[in-house]
């Protein structure tokens, strides 16, 4: 583990711990206030992500933004990361050796983030930080506390495109995360 940022960002430059570098144009660390309350971990990056290097660019993190907007959530005021830095092909769910990989340094930003609330988006974030046999269908909505940190399981910005009834459920769930703050 490392103790700063730039070691921790050095660590990761030229990583190939899995078969996700072979076709990435960028690995996509993370962004946002590395002192933040409030940590945002999704699954991985897709199309528009990997060209920009940055997370949740593309139509689910507009999504996203608008959200942000409505609640009075200041997306630079948050840290945002994935459970994998390098874009699945097709988008696909990372395969759990893929995800292993990177865990490492998701634990390093959350160490060095030290977020009291961590919203984790959609079941890939769920199951990899709080248990492979929970199911996002039942935790979404409800507060887990672990270890003095807050998660507020629910859907990935990307459902919401798929099935627009989830939206109701997404945007009440940032609302129970916008009040804790």
């Amino acid at each position: 583990m490392y103790d700063n940022w730039d070691e921790l960002e050095k660590s990761i430059v030229d990583c190939k711990k899995c078969r996700l570098c072979e076709n990435r144009t960028n690995i996509v660390f993370g962004e946002g206030n590395r002192d933040a309350d409030i940590m945002f971990i999704g699954e991985g990056p897709g199309a528009d992500e990997d060209a920009q290097g940055l997370p949740f660019v593309g139509k689910a993190g507009k999504l996203m933004n608008m959200a942000f907007e409505g609640l009075g959530i200041n997306r630079a005021d948050v840290y945002i990361a994935n459970i994998v830095k390098c874009r699945p092909p097709q988008n696909r769910v990372p395969n759990q050796d893929e995800a292993d990989g990177c865990l490492n340094y998701l634990r390093n930003q959350v160490i060095l983030v030290k977020p009291k609330i961590i919203v984790l988006l959609g079941s890939t974030a769920l199951k990899n930080i709080l248990g492979q046999e929970l199911s996002i269908t039942a935790c979404r909505g409800k507060w887990i506390e672990k270890k003095g940190i807050y998660y507020m399981p629910t859907w990935h910005p990307a459902a919401l495109l798929r099935d627009e009834n989830k939206k109701i459920e997404f945007w009440n769930d940032l609302k129970s995360v916008a009040e804790r703050q």
